[in-house]
């Protein structure tokens, strides 16, 4: 210390570090290699868990699963296990019906409410004739991934008399599939039909039997409509959420809707002595964000429905990927454990070459301090020099992964993806940490050269 003040300023300090890491040019670059290499195999590891999770909750964001519930009467709940659950035991339940519907797409982060259109229909196609399952898409279905290998198009509107046909049972209409798209099928189903419309329909029936056949609310009449094929598709859009009966005949759900299609929620109100009206057997609410599923989940089970989410597999899923990005992290820092051993050689060596320097230093006042912070701007500059050539190796072991992966995908026909990520606060982290791990390395030399006697040092030869 010379006036209090240090005799290396922080200009001086640099500039000796850059000095002495010249003159042992091959032994530092080695080193600071070794540092490198631990640095990719962390940045590697770590953007591939990354890639991954990216990639799983993309795919899971897509197909519909973690941004919606599942609203059904508590009346179904008893029939939905050996027993009731307590919440069914209720002493009074309430419809799933339009005034339900209205009500919960007024909850906050309710982007939509459409019930479950789902009933069994006949369709003819030229000479054929099959009876099968038909389902409702809301026109936000077009999002979801399952939509992104469609043959032909998604529904042109929400009320457009188009159908989209799954392509196990466009194989069963025609061997030449595409050939299918802008043709027309013949849709043969039940409708409920109350007051006006029914007496109508009855073409004269007596008042009697009119007022016999209308008992229940209302009657049931077969109706066809011609629709167009415009899109064949392969899996399911809502695979997990919608058990185990598939459509294979899908159509708008506000056309659904307009077509007072006979549903099986219907026979339910023709067993009951006071029937509601029409209700649904459920409804499917799409939430803004995933993170508001949870809030808007209580406050349907409040209103004295029950909801289901698969919030609880988003969890678990976010679990997982969490323990793997910490083993991988712990795997991919050992080798960098490893490299910061190669800093404290090189430091120890350098301080046995340099004992004459480091006594003169003292000689002329330079305190312990000033010797320490040397070492350490040395090995700082290692893992610096280091950190970014280990993001920079890390980043294109990645993109070698990335592309050997995907070449290997499409020589089986399937479709490539990105594997990995490194987003920005993995750059900066990794750069940190191997400084981190560099300044530690350097405590022990730096700590022993500031030990040194300056008389013992400058009688070194």
């Amino acid at each position: 210390m010379a006036n209090g003040k240090p005799v290396l300023r922080t200009s001086d300090l640099l500039g000796f570090a850059a000095q002495h890491l010249r003159d042992s040019l091959l032994r530092n670059s080695l080193t600071t290699l070794g540092v490198s290499v631990g640095v990719a195999s962390l940045v590697a590891m770590l953007s591939l868990g990354i890639g991954l999770q990216q990639l799983a909750t993309k795919r899971l964001s897509r197909s519909g699963l973690f941004d919606t519930v599942v609203i059904t009467s508590r009346e179904w709940d008893q029939f939905n296990s050996l027993g009731p659950r307590p919440e069914a035991q209720v002493k009074e339940v309430r419809p799933l019906d339009a005034k339900a519907q209205s009500e919960i797409a007024q909850l906050p982060g309710v982007l939509e409410v459409y019930p479950e259109i789902r009933f069994v229909a006949e369709i003819k196609y030229g000479e054929q004739s099959h009876f099968v399952s038909v389902a409702a898409l809301p026109q936000s279905s077009s999002e979801r991934e399952v939509f992104d290998t469609l043959k032909g198009k998604f529904f042109s509107g929400p009320k457009s008399e188009e159908v989209i046909v799954h392509a196990d049972f466009a194989r069963l209409l025609s061997k030449d599939t595409p050939s299918l798209i802008g043709k027309e099928l013949l849709l043969n189903y039940a409708q409920r039909m109350t007051g006006s419309d029914a007496a109508a329909s009855a073409n004269g029936a007596s008042s009697n039997a009119a007022e016999q056949l209308f008992s229940s609310g209302f009657s049931v009449v077969r109706k066809q409509r011609r629709l167009k094929i415009v899109g064949v598709m392969e899996g399911e859009p809502e695979p997990a959420l919608r058990g185990a009966s598939r459509a294979r005949v899908f159509l708008p759900t506000e056309l659904a809707e307009s077509m007072n299609i006979m549903l099986g929620s219907d026979l339910r109100e023709i067993a009951r002595t006071t029937s509601s009206g029409m209700t649904f057997l459920a409804l499917t609410a799409r939430v803004a964000k995933p993170a508001q599923v949870q809030a808007v989940e209580d406050a349907v089970k409040k209103m004295g429905f029950s909801a289901f989410s698969m919030l609880d597999v988003s969890r678990s899923l976010r679990r997982f990927f969490t323990v793997v990005d910490l083993f991988l992290g712990i795997f991919g820092s050992l080798a960098l454990a490893v490299a910061s051993l190669g800093i404290v050689n090189t430091l120890v060596m350098a301080i046995l070459e340099r004992r004459h320097e480091i006594g003169v230093m003292k000689a002329v006042g330079a305190s312990q301090a000033d010797v320490r912070r040397l070492f350490f701007a040395e090995a700082g500059a290692m893992g610096l020099i280091g950190g970014v050539l280990g993001v920079a190796f890390g980043w294109g072991i990645g993109r070698v992964i990335n592309a050997g992966t995907n070449a290997y995908l499409r020589s089986r026909d399937l479709s490539g993806e990105a594997f990995w990520s490194v987003p920005w606060w993995l750059v900066a982290g990794a750069i940190g940490f191997a400084i981190l791990v560099s300044l530690v390395a350097g405590v022990y030399p730096a700590a022993r050269a500031a030990r040194l006697d300056p008389i013992q040092a400058l009688r070194y030869e």
